[in-house]
């Protein structure tokens, strides 16, 4: 199946250009968009609370997904990476039709996904570094990131350092790790994880990452 996924940020955006240009391309190479996926929604948004991340997921082997540009995907490269390694993971065929990029299984685009994986791979560290600096900066003011004592929940801790926890996870550190450095149990982990869709978003992509071996 050959999909076109058409994505607006606002109700005031139209998405008929987009529509054009795919079918423009589609004719180019020969094919025919066999449905369309249109959304109004940030690219800031989460893949998981879009159409896209339901769109990805009934897709099967050898489907083709064609965007006009690959910000349509997301805004930031760490989301583009994970969407991208699901489409590599899945067999997934990949088109933006403006910068030309194609991810499939030839080499090229293997060469193109190692690209993408190195800047993905210098922001992570970038993240990590800047999350060491802040956290470094949280202990020499006396701020307690583990474990509190009396009436302060364990649940509570870690909401207060979503933040924290959400680039540990993208710089790939361990669930374990992450518990241990809360003072926290693995269940109690797993309940706030997926009670807050921006930490479930981080957790799936840094997998998908290690995964990948981005």
């Amino acid at each position: 199946m050959i999909i076109g996924y058409l994505r607006v940020s606002t109700g005031k955006q139209h998405p008929a250009n987009q529509k054009d240009e795919i079918e423009r391309f589609a004719i180019q190479k020969n094919m025919k968009v066999d449905r369309w996926v249109v959304e109004v929604a940030s690219g800031s948004k989460s893949e998981k609370e879009r159409k896209l991340g339901r769109l990805l997921k009934t897709m099967q082997k050898d489907d083709t997904l064609i965007v006009t540009e690959i910000s349509r995907l997301s805004r930031t490269l760490t989301e583009i990476m994970g969407i991208m390694g699901k489409c590599l993971e899945k067999g997934i065929r990949l088109y933006t039709t403006k910068e030309g990029y194609t991810f499939d299984n030839t080499i090229n685009s293997k060469v193109l996904c190692f690209a993408f994986g190195l800047v993905a791979e210098i922001e992570r560290n970038l993240i990590s570094m800047r999350t060491k600096e802040a956290l470094a900066l949280r202990k020499a003011e006396g701020v307690v990131l583990g474990r509190r004592k009396g009436s302060v929940t364990k649940t509570k801790i870690l909401r207060e350092n979503k933040e924290t926890i959400m680039k540990m996870l993208l710089e790939g550190r361990s669930i374990g790790s992450i518990c241990r450095t809360f003072d926290t149990s693995r269940d109690t982990f797993k309940k706030f994880r997926r009670s807050h869709a921006e930490v479930e978003e981080a957790f799936a992509f840094g997998k998908a990452c290690r995964k990948t071996g981005a």
